[in-house]
């Protein structure tokens, strides 16, 4: 599903953000990437999902080579990765029927399959009662909950979950992870970035651990071990 081959990137002037990066993660995995602030995690999603381009190396996603991505190609990239950040980016004037629409929107989809579509992926986070609510008038669990649907909202092969509960309490952020665990048992590949050690090791899935731009540790059932 995603392949990073003896990836390396170099900011100017001579910044080693990744250095030699070697990771293959399968279709319908579950993995955590774990790591101190600067050691390339961010640097590592971008490059995922199109946003930097690599150094040196290859990148490969569902079998397309994306190391050297066009921009006209990086929307149909997003379609198969659905993102979710740790603060939510939902449009504030806009209900939470209306965010997830939006997403589908502009990527040209009808009003009838949007229609269809919406509804579909409020159920499945669990917001029905709450989907003609405005991000300010909801929880932060729930605005999570509303930004998972839009990400869902493609149908992606991959859920990127970048610091997902990184801005919630203790409850909420276990609620998030039930969530994406149930996503992933349909058959979705969920990569978790996070600095969460509680979460990480109760969850007894493969963690990487990147430190200095290089991978230091790969566990199929591991542990936050920095």
């Amino acid at each position: 599903m995603i392949k990073f081959i003896n990836v390396s990137k170099i900011y100017p002037p001579d910044v080693k953000a990744l250095d030699g990066v070697s990771l293959h993660i399968k279709p319908g995995e579950f993995i955590s990437i774990v790591g101190q602030s600067g050691t390339g995690k961010t640097t590592l999603i971008k490059a995922l999902i199109g946003e930097e381009k690599v150094t040196s190396g290859k990148v490969v996603v569902g079998g397309w080579d994306i190391t050297n991505i066009g921009q006209s190609e990086v929307p149909f990239l997003r379609r198969q990765i659905g993102v979710i950040f740790q603060d939510f980016k939902l449009l504030p004037k806009k209900t939470l029927f209306e965010n997830i629409a939006f997403a589908l929107q502009v990527c040209g989809h009808t009003p009838k399959k949007i229609r269809n579509i919406v509804p579909q992926v409020i159920k499945i986070v669990g917001l029905e009662s709450k989907s003609d609510r405005y991000p300010q008038e909801i929880s932060g669990g729930e605005a999570q909950r509303a930004a998972i649907a839009r990400a869902l909202a493609h149908g992606p092969k991959i859920l990127l979950a970048d610091e997902p509960t990184g801005n919630l309490d203790s409850i909420n952020a276990e609620e998030i992870i039930e969530l994406l665990l149930k996503i992933n048992k349909w058959g979705t590949t969920v990569v978790l970035v996070t600095h969460n050690r509680e979460i990480v090791n109760k969850l007894k899935k493969r963690v990487v651990t990147i430190e200095d731009g290089r991978i230091v540790s790969d566990r199929a059932v591991g542990k936050y071990i920095l």
